[in-house]
């Protein structure tokens, strides 16, 4: 898990102005962790535009364009929670699972992070997390199903 979802990655306690403020924050992270150009950032805010990125549950999964891969330097997670939730086009986000994935590497990790999702309780316990290692511990699931 330390490869796809680095521990400075995940960051509880965010406060954002808005939907693309998160996207931005999303963006910022993955940059400063070295998985993705400062470029990348624009990628997911156009990806936005073109297609919510709201799975349900109060979580989002933004990413970037297919045109933004090449400012991707290595598949990443980050994971911020929004404490005070975002309105996401009316729809309440208190986590966002953002995604730098090169090649189709996006599509297992959707997956996988579907299936966390689709569990309720997982679901509650990713949007209440206020430890690193209890979002590690869910998200864990990802990269197993990755390497398979």
């Amino acid at each position: 898990m330390s490869e796809l979802l680095d521990r400075r990655a995940v960051r509880l306690g965010e406060k954002t102005d808005g939907r693309d403020g998160a996207i931005r924050r999303c963006g910022e992270v993955l940059v400063e962790i070295g998985a993705a150009e400062p470029g990348y950032i624009d990628a997911m805010l156009a990806r936005e535009q073109s297609i919510s990125t709201y799975v349900g549950e109060g979580v989002a999964i933004p990413h970037g364009t297919l045109a933004g891969k090449d400012l991707v330097k290595r598949d990443a997670l980050a994971v911020l929670r929004f404490p005070e939730t975002v309105d996401w086009d009316g729809e309440p986000v208190t986590v966002c699972v953002a995604i730098a994935a090169k090649g189709d590497g996006h599509v297992e990790l959707l997956a996988a992070l579907a299936e966390v999702l689709l569990d309720e309780n997982q679901a509650r316990e990713l949007r209440e997390a206020t430890d690193p290692d209890t979002v590690i511990r869910l998200l864990g699931s990802i990269q197993e199903e990755v390497e398979q």
